[in-house]
């Protein structure tokens, strides 16, 4: 069987195509920059790579060319788009709704329109992909796979916010969680890793990029993670400013006059390490200044590692213990740095038998997965 697994962003989207009999990533590419006159897109198969610009108006001519390129007698993956059996997609927000993946119906398309308020930069993407994919390929199943999903585990105590409740029974304000298929991953590879039973295992799982979350895993379910009701909330990220005091917001919006919109575009786009190192939202980069003397991009590096090491000590509490710490992300797997300066913070807490393992995040791969298992019932 062979799925194709698409991930709808603002203006761009992923996909990768898998046969699951051989477990193999038959093709993959990016369309960038949808809607937009200088749009192009990116297809590798096997150590093969095409690129080409040229204006791709709207989703459902952004699948199109997709399934041409899948089909393609040259860099193409199967014979015809008839030999795409299935499609997952990556959703962000299921809300409470939806603690699993399941077959897309018109009932869960429009629930994933109805969570695009909790979701505004996310579930509208993946909306309009799935109708996209639809028209395109309409006699085959697909699948909508949850970021939110792996944390509906999370304890009352864990997810509820210090404020009126009647704010969660009329508005579902609570922490949800994202990275959720990230941290799903890794944790059953760690347990491959570890040769244990995930179920007997305590993990804390951390997803470091240019977002980044932390998750509380115990027994395969998560307990706690660092991110809320919006991404927004947790870690010092690329450009997100992570945990802050809200009464800041208003403070801010006085002092420098800013609307509502405009410091939440600040906490989001302008802040976290592109703020504090005022130069850079990448790590390389700012691991390079830091050496060269840059205080700002130091400063911007310790902040980060001492945000993790605090998410990753209250979490060795919250279960009384960790058996790993694994690191994930852009950031966790190509920055040997990070692993060294975490590994020397942490010592004292991890001791001799708690270990910390990189693992390479397959996000596709699982959903390919969950696609498959489902199809397959």
């Amino acid at each position: 069987m062979n799925i194709l697994v698409i991930n709808c962003g603002s203006s761009s989207i992923k996909y990768q195509l898998f046969c699951m009999e051989t477990d193999q990533s038959l093709a993959s590419g990016i369309v960038e920059k949808i809607g937009a006159l200088d749009s192009y897109i990116c297809h590798k198969k096997a150590d093969k790579t095409y690129k080409s610009k040229q204006i791709i108006d709207d989703y459902f001519s952004a699948i199109e060319k997709i399934s041409e390129l899948l089909s393609d007698e040259t860099w193409g993956a199967v014979n015809s788009k008839d030999d795409i059996h299935a499609i997952g997609h990556r959703v962000v927000h299921g809300g409470e709704e939806f603690k699993s993946s399941v077959v897309i119906d018109k009932h869960v398309l429009d629930r994933i329109k109805f969570y695009s308020s909790l979701a505004p930069l996310h579930n509208p993407p993946a909306y309009n992909g799935i109708r996209a994919t639809k028209k395109i390929f309409p006699n085959i199943k697909q699948v909508a796979v949850f970021d939110t999903a792996f944390h509906q585990t999370m304890p009352e105590q864990a997810f509820m916010y210090g404020l009126p409740y009647k704010l969660y029974t009329k508005y579902c304000i609570r922490r949800y969680g994202f990275h959720g298929t990230s941290h799903r991953y890794v944790s059953c590879a760690a347990a491959k890793i570890l040769k244990k039973p995930l179920s007997k295992l305590k993990l804390i799982t951390c997803h470091l990029g240019n977002g980044c979350s932390i998750t509380a895993v115990r027994r395969g379910q998560s307990v706690d993670t660092s991110m809320g009701f919006t991404p927004l909330e947790g870690l010092l990220m690329g450009t997100r400013c992570g945990d802050i005091d809200p009464a800041l917001i208003g403070y801010i919006m006085e002092k420098e006059k800013l609307s509502v919109e405009e410091v939440g575009h600040m906490m989001n786009r302008k802040s976290g390490l592109l703020g504090i190192s005022g130069s850079s939202n990448d790590m390389r980069d700012l691991s390079q200044q830091a050496e060269k003397g840059d205080k700002q991009a130091k400063l911007a590096i310790d902040m980060f590692i001492y945000r993790v090491k605090k998410y990753i000590g209250s979490y060795i509490a919250a279960m009384n213990g960790a058996d790993a710490i694994v690191l994930t992300g852009g950031i966790g797997e190509n920055m040997p740095l990070i692993k060294q300066k975490l590994s020397k913070e942490l010592s004292n807490l991890m001791g001799k038998t708690m270990k910390m393992l990189i693992i390479h995040t397959e996000e596709e791969h699982l959903i390919a997965m969950d696609t498959f298992e489902l199809i397959k019932r």
